[in-house]
C-alpha cells in the first residue's frame, strides 16, 4: 500500500471529523496507445501509475457531505444538490450512484482526499478519485467490492462522471485504475469489454512529461469530438449501407468509400479511429515479441494521427514528441490522454531513461521558458482498500 497518500488522507479525516474512517487508494493511469477509441468501441492499452489518490470516509448524520482535500482545500454540499463545478462533485456523484444501487445508505458523510495524480494532466486524476471513493464508501457501509465486480464498479464511476459531473468520459480510466497489474498494461476491447494483460518488457521504462497546459474536458473540445464521431457514425451507416454500432466496426478497406462522401472533418475523425485500432494491435504484438522498432512506429503514428486527423495535440506536446526522435534509447513517443495539453509518454530503454528525461526537460525549457514536471515509471498495481 502506498502509505504516504493514505496516511495523509487518514490524518486529514481525523483532524476534520474527529474520528478515522474507511480508506482506499487508486492509481492514475497512462494510456500507452489507443486514444479517443474507447467511446468509439475500439481498443485501448492503459497502464497504472505509481502516483495514487487516497480517500478516507466516515458516514455522518443528516444529508450533508463535508470534504477536505490536501490539494484543493475544504468543500461542503448537500448530497443531492446539483453539481457545483468543484472537486466534491466527483465524490458526490459516486455516492449517488452507489446509493441508487443500494450499495450504501443515502446519507451524508465526511471525506478526506490526498492525491498525487496531477489534475488536468491527462493522467486520470478524476477516475482515481472516483474509484478510491467508491471503494472507501463500500467499505464504510460494510459492503466491500469483490474482485469480480470490477467491471460494474468501473461503469458506475463512468456514470458518475458523465451523468452527474457532466464530463462525457469513456470507461478506459476507471477500468484501468481498478484492474491494472504491476509490470503490465491492459489491452481492452471497449465494445466487447474483454481484456488481456500485455507485459512491458523489463528493459523498458515510461518517461512521462507534463506539458503544463491545462484545459478542463467539459470546457474543451472533448464534447465536440464525441459529437463529431456520432455524426460520422450516422453518415457512415448511410454510405456503407450496413448497420454498424461504432466507428471501430469500419474496416480500413472501407475508408476510400467514405473519403468523398463525408465532410473532410468527419472523415478525418473516422480515419483516426480506424487506423488507431490497428496501431494498438501492432503495438501490443510488438511488446509481446520485443519488436521495439514496430512499437515505436505505432507510437509515433498515433501522435501524428492525433495531431492531423483528430486535432487534439498542442505545440508543447508536438515539441516533446519530435525531440524524443533524436534521443538515444527512445523507442517511441506520443501525447497521452484526451489532448489539448496534458502529458506525453515516451517508451525508453531503462539505461537511457534519466538522460532522456533531463534532455526533454531542457529542450522544453529552452522553447517555452519553464522546466516541465516529468517522471520515470513502470506499470503499477491497481486500486485497493486499506487493511
Amino acid at each position: 500500500m502506498h502509505e504516504s497518500a493514505l496516511e495523509a488522507a487518514r490524518e486529514l479525516l481525523t483532524n476534520f471529523a474527529g474520528l478515522p474512517g474507511s480508506e482506499a487508494e487508486a492509481p492514475g493511469r497512462v494510456n500507452l496507445i489507443g486514444e479517443h477509441t474507447d467511446y468509439n468501441g475500439g481498443l485501448v492499452l492503459p497502464a497504472a501509475l505509481a502516483q495514487r489518490t487516497a480517500v478516507a470516509v466516515r458516514f455522518s448524520d443528516g444529508s450533508r457531505v463535508r470534504g477536505v482535500s490536501r490539494e484543493e482545500g475544504a468543500a461542503e454540499s448537500e448530497l443531492e444538490a446539483p453539481p457545483g463545478r468543484a472537486w466534491l462533485d466527483y465524490v458526490r456523484g459516486v455516492a449517488l450512484e452507489l446509493s441508487a444501487t443500494h450499495r450504501i445508505p443515502r446519507r451524508g458523510f465526511d471525506v478526506a482526499v490526498a492525491g498525487e495524480v496531477p489534475g488536468g494532466s491527462g493522467l486520470s486524476s478524476s477516475a482515481a478519485l472516483e474509484v478510491a471513493t467508491a471503494l472507501a464508501l463500500g467499505a464504510a457501509a460494510d459492503r466491500p467490492f469483490r474482485s469480480d465486480e470490477a467491471l460494474d464498479l468501473a461503469r458506475l464511476c463512468q456514470r458518475a462522471e458523465s451523468g452527474f459531473v457532466g464530463v462525457p468520459c469513456g470507461i478506459l480510466d476507471p477500468f484501468a485504475s481498478l484492474l491494472a497489474r504491476e509490470g503490465e498494461a491492459i489491452l481492452l476491447d471497449c465494445a466487447r469489454m474483454t481484456w488481456e494483460a500485455v507485459p512491458l518488457p523489463t528493459q523498458l521504462e515510461l518517461v512521462i512529461v507534463d506539458t503544463g497546459v491545462r484545459r478542463a474536458l467539459r470546457e474543451g473540445g472533448y464534447k465536440t469530438r464525441r459529437e463529431e464521431c456520432e455524426q460520422a457514425l450516422e453518415s457512415s451507416r448511410g454510405v456503407l449501407a450496413r448497420t454498424i454500432a461504432t466507428l471501430s466496426e469500419i474496416g480500413p478497406h472501407e475508408l476510400p468509400a467514405l473519403r468523398g462522401a463525408l465532410p473532410s472533418v468527419l472523415y478525418r475523425r473516422v480515419r483516426h479511429v480506424v487506423t488507431e485500432n490497428r496501431r494498438v494491435h501492432a503495438f501490443a504484438n510488438a511488446l509481446r515479441h520485443a519488436h521495439l522498432p514496430v512499437a515505436g512506429e505505432a507510437l509515433y503514428g498515433s501522435h501524428a494521427s492525433l495531431r492531423d486527423d483528430y486535432e487534439v495535440t498542442c505545440d508543447e506536446s508536438d515539441l516533446l514528441v519530435e525531440q524524443s526522435r533524436t534521443l538515444p534509447g527512445v523507442v517511441g513517443a506520443r501525447m497521452t490522454g484526451a489532448g489539448w495539453g496534458g502529458c506525453t509518454v515516451h517508451l525508453v530503454e531503462s539505461d537511457h531513461a534519466q538522460e532522456v528525461l533531463e534532455r526533454l526537460q531542457a529542450g522544453f525549457a529552452a522553447r517555452f521558458g519553464q522546466v516541465p514536471r516529468a517522471w520515470r515509471t513502470r506499470p503499477g498495481p491497481g486500486a485497493r482498500t486499506s487493511g
